[in-house]
């Protein structure tokens, strides 16, 4: 039998019900015994002490550089590279990037299983291409405002690289730099006005979020060979998609403050109506086809709808005191299903367990 790794708290929880289906004759001794013999204590979460170690480094390795640059002498020779034409600092920050992305593809040929440290090696090459790209603007510029062509240029080698290593954490950096080109895209379009084809920025980005979401679905689930890029897609759209919809549900397709202070509720309810659907079609999408992500993102967003609600209705006319105990009565009940959903967890798992066991057997 598989071995599963569990913390100490679950193997309480799952001995407990070992005990219950062996008193109740669902179980009998050897089978229970069995099971518990396949219970692993996981001491500690290797994988994100791995991770937050990881972006301590990068925190620290920052903090270094800062405190390199206090040095008079450096300060002097940085004074002098940086003092340089854009060109000579965006070739300099080319190769550095370089260096970097060349590290963390050797470190993936000979570690492949060192994901952490070769997605950290790859991040400092995110970084340095920003600067390149952003140097590469300043020596180009014509004095124009259209810098979302940067953004996108910046889009195109992330996404690029990222496909090439392949590494999800560059390319959700293209997915990112992707939405800031099209905000500052449509922006310049509309001389920087508040509409664009007669929409506020949080409409357009409703529909980047869906058109994202599509595309990436459709992409990914047929290029098989880069099926993991699949999951980081759906999340940076569902992202796009349900923060638009909430900011749309407080301020309605409003281009100015002053307009969206006439409005009344009555004129914003159609946006939060809106809102609530897509997250109830996120939810059902989730439960129809065992989805996790669409499930969790419909019903986070659902509580955020029904709580900025909340908050739009009553703050006025409730007495804070009520108002704040309403708050923890109900944060109360969600936390106490969230806890025995999480106790329920393993159990979910050693019935998985149990059940291919079974068949197995069979």
């Amino acid at each position: 039998m598989a071995r599963i790794s569990v913390s100490r708290k679950e193997r309480r929880v799952i001995s407990r019900a070992l005990d219950e289906w062996q008193a109740q004759g669902l179980l009998t001794s050897d089978q229970a015994d069995s099971l518990r013999g396949s219970l692993e204590v996981q001491v500690l979460d290797w994988r994100r002490l791995a991770r937050y170690a990881l972006w301590v480094a990068i925190a620290c390795t920052l903090l270094s550089i800062s405190a390199v640059l206090a040095d008079e002498w450096l300060v002097r020779l940085f004074e002098r590279i940086f003092s340089a034409s854009a060109w000579v600092k965006c070739l300099l920050f080319m190769i550095i990037a370089a260096l970097c992305y060349w590290a963390g593809l050797s470190r993936k040929r000979r570690r492949p299983e060192r994901t952490l440290t070769n997605e950290a090696m790859f991040f400092f090459g995110v970084v340095a291409t920003a600067f390149a790209v952003a140097f590469l603007g300043e020596a180009v510029s014509t004095g124009s405002d259209h810098f979302s062509l940067l953004l996108l240029l910046a889009a195109v080698l992330y996404g690029l690289l990222g496909l090439w290593f392949p590494s999800t954490l560059v390319w959700v950096f293209s997915l990112l730099s992707l939405g800031s080109w099209f905000g500052a895209e449509t922006g310049y379009l509309s001389g920087w006005g508040a509409y664009y084809l007669g929409m506020n920025m949080p409409l357009r980005f409703v529909f980047f979020g869906l058109a994202l979401l599509l595309a990436g679905s459709w992409l990914f689930t047929r290029w098989q060979e880069r099926r993991s890029f699949l999951a980081p897609t759906r999340a940076i759209g569902l992202l796009y998609l349900f923060i638009a919809l909430w900011i749309m549900s407080i301020f309605g397709n409003y281009g100015d403050v002053e307009s969206w202070e006439r409005a009344g509720h009555l004129e914003l309810l159609h946006w939060s109506v809106l809102f609530g659907l897509a997250a109830i079609a996120a939810i059902y999408h989730g439960l129809r086809y065992d989805d996790g992500m669409t499930r969790g993102f419909g019903l986070t967003f659902l509580f955020i709808n029904l709580y900025t609600r909340f908050f739009e209705y009553f703050w006025d006319e409730t007495h804070k005191a009520i108002f704040f105990g309403i708050l923890a009565v109900s944060f109360w009940y969600l936390g106490s299903r969230a806890e025995r959903i999480w106790r329920l967890e393993p159990l979910a798992r050693l019935g998985g367990g149990l059940g291919n066991k079974s068949r197995s057997e069979m």
